[in-house]
């Protein structure tokens, strides 16, 4: 049943089973078609970010965004962020149409959640974006002001780059990134950032984007190499890091990869569970997404806490995915089976004895 909010504003409940909440938003006087997911809140009130994306269809949407909103919960466990597993997405192309009146109503529809969700920059969805969607919703983190965690791109980024360091650990014996041949594929807001941190420390990149423009800049910034995106998983590297959107791990490409490690940015880089066990087989070890890009989870939500954000507090935290990934490495190693299923095992675990839950409620200083 449809709950009509602020005149055009609809919001309709879809039930999924295994997910808390589905509601599917639509206000046709701003052209909005979003979907907020919110898979689970055993350790709190749920967080995560908004896509907004050119989905072919609805059905594409909700697939998209059930995936998504599972790993928050699983990354939220194994990162012990102390927030539920949720995401969002806009059904639209943000280079086209995307309007204020548009994202106000979305906040609107976040709003009516009385705090069970708060949003956060994804792709397509900027920090600007974000502040205007604060104009109708105090459930809101990264925003840019002095009690704000603000852009998580480069904590992101940081924990991507210690991951990476821990599966050069686990393969080679030692962690250092130089003279490591490094195939980053997509360099957006995250991948840019990462490819800076594994050039100063002597990493060999090569590039890899749809915006091509962009490659071939940074390509001369950094002495890299670049080919076309549907070659960079073919190249010979020690690492291919995944940076762009998900499932591109699958029955196609892995048997093209010519890498040792698969360490990367993009949430849902496994196309099925199945791929997991497949890049086991081919001797390839796999940093689970979830676990390897919790820096910027782990960074909004250390705004929420009450003594407020400190940007050291986040870096120690998202520093200790080194580790983490080590012990999940370690884990798989011991059992015999792949990493994507003992860091999944590792965040169940956690789950069901509620290990990390929230043990004060969220407070969002931009709204004091």
């Amino acid at each position: 049943m449809a709950l009509i909010l602020q005149d055009t504003l609809q919001v309709e409940e879809i039930f999924v089973e295994g997910y808390e909440k589905i509601v599917k938003v639509r206000d046709d006087a701003t052209g909005l078609l979003a979907i907020i997911c919110i898979h689970n809140t055993t350790f709190g009130p749920s967080l995560g970010g908004t896509r907004i994306y050119p989905y072919a269809n609805f059905d594409d949407a909700l697939t998209d965004v059930l995936r998504l909103s599972k790993a928050m919960t699983y990354k939220s466990a194994v990162a012990e962020c102390g927030v539920g597993g949720a995401k969002s997405v806009i059904i639209l192309d943000p280079a086209k149409g995307k309007t204020e009146q548009m994202l106000l109503s979305f906040g609107r529809a976040v709003e009516s959640l009385r705090g069970l969700y708060t949003c956060a920059e994804d792709v397509g969805c900027s920090m600007d974006d974000v502040a205007t969607i604060s104009r109708s919703t105090k459930y809101v983190t990264g925003l840019n002001h002095e009690k704000s965690s603000g852009n998580p791109s480069y904590f992101t980024a940081w924990g991507v780059y210690r991951g990476i360091q821990a599966a050069l650990k686990k393969v080679y014996g030692t962690d250092s990134v130089k003279d490591k041949k490094i195939a980053i594929q997509g360099i957006g807001s995250v991948g840019s950032i990462l490819a800076d941190i594994l050039f100063w420390n002597g990493a060999k990149l090569i590039l890899s984007d749809v915006a091509m423009d962009r490659v071939i800049k940074l390509a001369k910034q950094y002495g890299a190499s670049y080919c076309a995106p549907d070659e960079i998983h073919k190249v010979d590297c020690d690492v291919f890091s995944p940076c762009a959107l998900g499932g591109f791990l699958n029955v196609r490409t892995i048997p093209q990869l010519k890498c040792k490690i698969v360490a990367g940015a993009a949430n849902n880089q496994l196309l099925t569970e199945r791929d997991g066990e497949e890049l086991m087989k081919r001797g390839i070890l796999y940093a689970p997404d979830y676990v390897i890009n919790a820096g910027g989870l782990i960074n909004v939500s250390d705004e929420l806490l009450v003594e407020g954000y400190n940007p050291e507090v986040a870096r120690s935290k998202t520093d200790k995915l080194y580790d983490q990934l080590l012990t999940i490495f370690d884990i798989a190693e011991q059992n015999g089976y792949s990493t994507n299923h003992a860091a999944n095992s590792l965040a169940e675990y956690r789950l069901k004895y509620k290990i990390g839950k929230r043990k004060e409620k969220p407070f969002y200083h931009h709204a004091q």
